[in-house]
């Protein structure tokens, strides 16, 4: 029975990659850079998305949202005030965002118009590390109302992030937040990963969230135009 049920999730796990990599493909064509932001439950990550389309959008950059819950669509409703277009994915219990569900919600878009998507995905740190959306940067979030051990205990999420952002910085002394332990146990799952500190609520750190961000997107864009040169002369 293991071994079976080991072939199935193989064959998701395979199905879901191939379609990534469509995805991939389809948002590298347009022009878009995609963000996939991941976090347990209550870290923040709807205020931290919101703030960030806000800036964007008050900055002249297209953006745009997809948001997953296994129910209701109130965090797409929030996210609408940054003036951003957004669509809830609603999972009816699935613990996850897959690709032919990002496909699915991304009909009548025109990506070609964005420079940035995010996929705000459903708070979990498990499912998710597994699960390829096509994006181009994962961020693991981290509320300093977790506990400094939480990267220990979901290794694969840590070590799957392209970069580590750390919310509520605005709560860290209230709750006594042990900056050198989580930067020790980030590091020891990911080594090398950079973390930024931020909050939402104040607006800490935000700036240069918004600055790396750009730049992010300038040397994704780079990359693909050395691609296509190299590509060319072969």
């Amino acid at each position: 029975m293991s071994s079976r049920l080991l072939e199935i999730h193989q064959g998701i796990l395979s199905k879901n990659d191939r379609l990534a990599r469509e995805l991939r493909d389809r948002f590298e064509k347009a022009g878009v850079y995609v963000v996939n932001l991941v976090s347990s439950p209550g870290t923040g990550k709807t205020a931290f998305l919101e703030r960030t389309l806000s800036m964007l959008v008050e900055q002249g950059c297209s953006a745009a949202a997809l948001v997953g819950d296994l129910a209701t669509e109130n965090d797409a409703r929030r996210l609408e005030r940054s003036g951003a277009p957004v669509r809830q994915i609603v999972t009816a219990g699935i613990c996850h965002l897959e690709a032919n569900m990002i496909a699915e919600h991304l009909a009548g878009w025109r990506l070609d118009t964005l420079d940035f998507l995010f996929i705000e995905n459903v708070g979990n740190l498990v499912c998710p590390s597994s699960y390829d959306l096509g994006e181009a940067l994962r961020i693991a979030l981290l509320s300093v109302t977790e506990g400094e051990d939480k990267p220990l205990k979901y290794p694969p999420m840590f070590n799957s992030a392209d970069l580590a952002i750390i919310t509520k910085l605005d709560l860290a002394e209230a709750v006594e937040f042990k900056y050198e332990e989580t930067y020790a146990n980030i590091q020891a799952v990911r080594p090398g990963i950079r973390v930024l500190e931020t909050s939402a609520k104040t607006g800490d750190g935000m700036a240069a969230w918004i600055e790396l961000l750009k730049r992010c997107k300038t040397d994704w864009q780079q990359s693909q135009l050395q691609e296509i040169h190299l590509n060319g002369h072969r």
